[in-house]
């Protein structure tokens, strides 16, 4: 199965949380994802304008494990797979503080965290996205009990490993992972109350108290442990506040991001199909020379124009023909191939192509889902859209993904941002002057917005299954305004 999620990352920049997930039943694991991307013919985007090169640059894929999923309220009041590894991990580390005994003590309360936190974010949704009043009010106060019992039980922890074989440095790890989830939860339940009081202020009014009651129990503890908290009159407090929850964000998940090292999927056929092409022409230089030097013999004139005239040609053809091959490349194989792994251990591999195709080369379901309205069919018979396609196949083992982890890790995320911003350099102004009238015929002069779109259809291969999906992204030269899904 493929899921995908699509958002606005940054002013310039689109991503795509792209799950890979796996079945049980097969050993290995092979997605297929090709997207179409429709540019509008005023932005100057065609192969001679945005090669490879530039494709690559603008699209960066970080490739992590899927979070393993637990509801927040197993975690708060069952004897879960996490506290119990969580604990494990403690224990052994206390007894016998070894390198393998630290490293997999940090690499639990890693997990344990990263784990908290998908937990929080999916109960904020399923409290955000729900129509039924009486459920969302309770719902809201199990998800402050359950907050205050995963976070106690937590924070109790600790005490197994404040004994004198553990060094404070190694302690340290655990004051980690507590101030990341303490952020978490603070971010959680304030958006919680900021939309709550916005779109509810019935259910708002019924729950504040008890929303401000546990954010200011979390700020008296972080007070207490010394993190550092938002302050609003600090400006480089705050500085320094955003810098640390980034760092604790990466070193939290970085146990979940895996090693991608890619590379030229196609360098040796490439050199081989070049070499063929420098020796056809080498052929024609040759045949050329022998010609002329049998016909009027060596040091003369015509001798002499037809060693010139075939070394011209000679460089010409190769070019030709390394133009032809790296064209028929591009169509039919992929550009690069990604490796992988996780603590040494392969599990699996992707490979990513881009080319410009023309209409008649995208499948009809595509072009249906594409919906161009009749006047930009009357337009394309002047100047066509420009279609880029961007394929991309994964291969997971199942048995390798089972093997990582005690926790059941259905999958992999490829998170996929693309930066707009070669996109906008030949755009116009983002504001346009137009003239109208009112009721009365009198004239008035406003400011619209002059926007721009992108259209991105992806299809998604797996098993015997294919779906389609159609986001459309509006832009101008201040950046991305919004992303909408069809």
């Amino acid at each position: 199965m493929i899921e995908i999620q699509a958002k606005i990352h940054d002013k310039f920049s689109i991503e795509f949380k792209v799950g890979f997930i796996t079945r049980k039943r097969l050993a290995i694991s092979d997605f297929v994802m090709n997207t179409w991307i429709f540019v509008p013919h005023s932005l100057d985007i065609n192969p001679m304008t945005y090669d490879k090169t530039r494709f690559y640059r603008d699209i960066k894929s970080n490739v992590r494990l899927i979070t393993p999923v637990y509801l927040l309220r197993d975690l708060a009041t069952t004897d879960t797979l996490p506290f119990q590894e969580l604990e494990k991990a403690f224990r052994q580390l206390s007894s016998t503080p070894t390198r393998t005994a630290t490293a997999e003590y940090e690499s639990q309360v890693k997990m344990f965290a990263s784990i908290v936190k998908s937990a929080l974010r999916d109960e904020y949704t399923h409290i955000i996205n729900s129509t039924i009043e009486e459920d969302r009010c309770y719902l809201t106060r199990e998800y402050l009990a359950n907050i205050r019992q995963v976070t106690t039980k937590f924070r109790n922890l600790r005490k197994i490993i404040n004994v004198s074989t553990v060094h404070a440095n190694t302690l340290e790890y655990f004051h980690f992972g507590d101030e990341f989830i303490s952020n978490v939860v603070e971010q959680h339940v304030n958006k919680l109350q900021d939309f709550l009081s916005r779109e509810h202020p019935k259910d708002y009014f019924v729950l504040k108290k008890s929303m401000q009651e546990l954010l200011k129990d979390e700020l008296h503890y972080k007070w207490e442990k010394n993190y550092i908290t938002v302050n609003t009159e600090n400006k480089s407090n705050n500085q320094e506040f955003i810098s640390r929850a980034g760092m604790l964000k990466k070193y939290i998940e970085s146990d979940l991001y895996l090693i991608a090292r890619k590379k030229r999927n196609t360098f040796l056929l490439e050199q081989i199909l070049f070499s063929i092409a420098a020796g056809m022409s080498m052929v024609f230089a040759t045949i050329v020379s022998f010609s002329f030097q049998q016909k009027y013999g060596n040091f003369t004139l015509p001798f002499f124009i037809a060693l010139v005239i075939s070394y011209m040609l000679k460089d010409r053809i190769k070019e030709l023909m390394r133009f032809y091959f790296a064209h028929k490349l591009g169509s039919k194989f992929y550009d690069n191939k990604v490796q992988i792994s996780i603590k040494s251990q392969q599990i699996g591999w992707s490979k990513e192509g881009f080319d410009f195709i023309s209409d008649n080369k995208v499948p009809r379901e595509v072009m249906e889902l594409r919906g161009r309205s009749s006047l930009l069919e009357a337009e394309n018979r002047r100047v066509d859209e420009k279609i880029i396609l961007y394929r991309k196949r994964v291969q997971l083992g199942r048995k390798q993904l089972l093997n990582i982890s005690a926790y059941p890790i259905p999958g992999i995320h490829d998170i996929i941002r693309f930066n707009v911003s070669e996109f906008i350099r030949k755009m116009d102004n983002p504001e346009v002057p137009i003239f109208g009238n009112d009721a009365e015929g009198n004239s008035i002069r406003v400011h619209g917005e002059k926007t721009y779109y992108l259209n991105f259809v992806i299809q998604c291969q797996y098993e015997e299954q294919l779906e389609y999906k159609r986001y459309r992204i509006m832009f101008n030269r201040l950046g991305i305004k919004k992303i909408e899904k069809f």
